[in-house]
């Protein structure tokens, strides 16, 4: 509705406090924000309204709030507020179209950094919707009978890319509130059946977490509706990749494993259906984008891993950080040089020719030598029986660089003690040996995750080493970032 009219959208979390929220409305100088009076998330029910109200304060650009009423709690409204039902809601559903330029802007989207303040990745309606729909169209083979469900928030980039996606191709787009595995493991599993998803989309980290429930929760629904299975996010393990490709497609779906970031809104790398795949791969560069893989030197590498690389620019990539043009050259152009887009991700390229991604190069652990991605280490220690979920870490050492550093979620009926703790750092020796076993591994209670059900690494990272954690306003769960210092 905001591209139609001319509107420039600018998503948001909704889970951000006043502060975060602030920050975000201040440098995009909004004029309008849609929010609610609350929303319902495991069992609880919470406001909404009270912190869009303090966020305003901080914000003169406003000049009205538009509240849904979705929860049926009192809320304040004040003199700039309007009921949705009374004012949008109430409005007749057809308008003209806004005639606008191919480069005007048409999306803010934020990204956190570690350090600074966000940064709004400036998008163009022609940019967009090239990108979004090519991706949807070939990548995706998504038709006008198709029902699309990707599990994330409105509030990233997959929100906008499956709204635009969806409604060029007149497809039905199925969007949840509310928690995957809650009131129960198979809640995602019953909406595909009751709504014959075609097309699922989910994050390794929210596959990790419901493949550690029994089985059962699956095959008691017919999933027979589906058709093509998608993932992004972050790096898969295999026993995870087999198990979404095993027990949720039954051997039929393809997983079309992607990565590209809110900075393109999109891709990078992308498989088509009709390729053959390796577990874990994202097969190659999407259609159109010139990737590459470099070594430190700026150099193509294969069959190593290295970083990965754009080396001529898409339709879709940003404009430019909203308000802050040098930064955004510092953040893409400063590694290789003004012609070469450095994205901060790790990839490899196998001797077939199959692409790999490795996780963050911030998330990365190299020991003695030795690099080695967290979801590698991450999934050894998930074979485990008694594991539910697992993050690792890199953390400095003074002979090999860095050591592995592991916090571990057992699942019911298991308790931490000092031989399961030997035993699973045995059993990461087993799977990539004696250099990667964990220097230390700690139990805890929950690892802290995005909405979306990444694990924040970078976050666990800092708070282990007494660094300031930087923003974690993206953090579903604040709390679990104090248990990694208490962990045990």
């Amino acid at each position: 509705a905001c591209l139609k009219i001319g509107a420039v959208a600018v998503p948001v979390f909704s889970a951000f406090g006043a502060p975060a929220l602030a920050v975000r409305l201040q440098d995009a100088e909004a004029k309008v924000l849609f929010t609610a009076d609350g929303v319902s998330r495991r069992g609880k029910k919470t406001p909404l309204k009270p912190e869009a109200d303090l966020a305003v304060k901080e914000c003169p650009s406003i000049r009205k709030v538009i509240v849904l009423r979705r929860i049926g709690i009192d809320v304040p409204m004040g003199p700039n507020d309007v009921w949705w039902h009374d004012s949008v809601g109430a409005a007749p559903t057809q308008a003209p179209t806004v005639d606008l330029e191919a480069e005007d802007t048409a999306i803010v989207l934020y990204t956190s950094g570690t350090t600074g303040k966000p940064k709004g990745t400036v998008h163009t309606h022609a940019g967009a919707l090239a990108q979004v729909v090519k991706e949807l169209g070939y990548n995706f083979d998504v038709k006008p009978d198709d029902v699309f469900f990707w599990v994330t928030d409105i509030g990233w980039m997959m929100g906008p890319w499956e709204m635009i996606g969806a409604a060029f191709f007149g497809a039905t787009l199925v969007i949840f509130e509310g928690a995957p595995n809650y009131p129960n493991p198979d809640r995602l599993w019953e909406i595909v059946e009751r709504h014959r998803v075609t097309h699922l989309g989910i994050s390794p980290t929210a596959i990790r977490l419901l493949k550690s429930s029994p089985l059962d929760w699956v095959t008691k629904h017919d999933l027979s509706s589906l058709r093509i299975l998608g993932s992004t996010g972050e790096a898969w393990d295999p026993d995870s990749y087999l198990w979404f490709f095993e027990n949720i497609g039954k051997r039929r779906c393809p997983i079309i494993n992607i990565s590209g970031g809110t900075e393109i809104i999109g891709c990078h790398l992308s498989p088509l259906p009709i390729t053959p795949l390796k577990a874990c791969t994202l097969r190659g560069p999407g259609l159109g984008m010139d990737v590459d893989v470099f070594d430190d030197d700026g150099k193509p590498i294969r069959g190593g891993i290295g970083h990965l690389v754009c080396k001529k620019p898409a339709p879709s990539m940003t404009k430019g950080f909203l308000k802050d043009p040098q930064r955004y050259l510092e953040t893409y152009f400063a590694k290789f040089g003004p012609n070469v887009w450095y994205h901060g991700d790790w990839a490899k390229i196998d001797e077939d020719g199959y692409w790999f991604l490795y996780g963050r190069s911030d998330d990365t652990i190299k020991v003695a030598g030795k690099r080695v991605g967290p979801a590698e280490v991450e999934g050894a220690l998930i074979a485990h029986p008694a594991v539910a979920e697992a993050a690792a870490i890199g953390v400095p050492h003074e002979l090999k660089g860095e050591t592995v550093v592991c916090f571990v979620v057992l699942k019911p009926g298991s308790a931490p003690s000092e031989p399961l703790r030997t035993e699973l750092q045995d059993q990461v020796v087993k799977h990539l040996g004696k250099t990667l076993k964990p220097e230390a591994l700690k139990f805890v209670r929950m690892l802290p995750k995005t909405r979306s059900a990444k694990i924040v690494r970078g976050a666990i990272r800092r708070r282990f080493l007494n660094q300031p954690i930087g923003d974690v306003s993206t953090v579903e769960n604040p709390d679990a970032i104090e248990e990694i210092a208490r962990a045990t």
